[in-house]
């Protein structure tokens, strides 16, 4: 499978907002949007992060839009987040995605947040060479209630 990215552009954004429509998917992000449909703010969202100095991607899979990855944030807190289209889970696409973004963003250090229980997403960035720094403890509004959550650090 090849796995690329590319900047996001208008057309994935509905993608984007239907991916995100999954129970499951929040679930296992936990740390999401208190409401998932609201397309009011999720366009507000989009608007405000396009229009950022943030590094933003869409992840494509054989060509097929499977997701986005981004950094951002101020100087010195910068962080990496990703989201893969659930039915796309477990064939190495987030982890080639957040290679190829580490790659071209050479600014260090970077955090990464995830629920505790997310294996698959720790999994994913500790292959990626990132190392638990902390642990926190908040609401989810994916799961509705406090939720354990990793620090993680990629220092070099």
């Amino acid at each position: 499978m090849d796995v690329r990215l590319r900047e996001v552009r208008p057309c994935d954004l509905p993608l984007f907002f239907e991916m995100i429509q999954d129970p499951e998917a929040n679930r296992m992000a936990a740390f999401t949007t208190a409401d998932p449909a609201d397309r009011d703010r999720f366009d507000a969202h989009w608007e405000r992060i396009l229009d950022s100095a943030d590094v933003l991607r869409t992840v494509l899979a054989d060509d097929d839009v499977v997701g986005h990855v981004a950094v951002y944030g101020p100087l010195g807190g910068r962080e990496v987040t990703y989201w893969i289209d659930r039915a796309h889970w477990g064939r190495g696409i987030a982890s080639a995605a957040l290679r190829a973004l580490l790659a071209a963003v050479p600014e260090r250090p970077l955090l990464a947040r995830a629920a505790a229980d997310n294996a698959g997403s720790v999994r994913v960035l500790r292959k990626c060479g990132f190392t638990v720094s902390g642990r926190d403890r908040s609401f989810a509004a994916g799961r509705g209630e406090e939720t354990d959550e990793l620090v993680l650090t990629l220092e070099v």
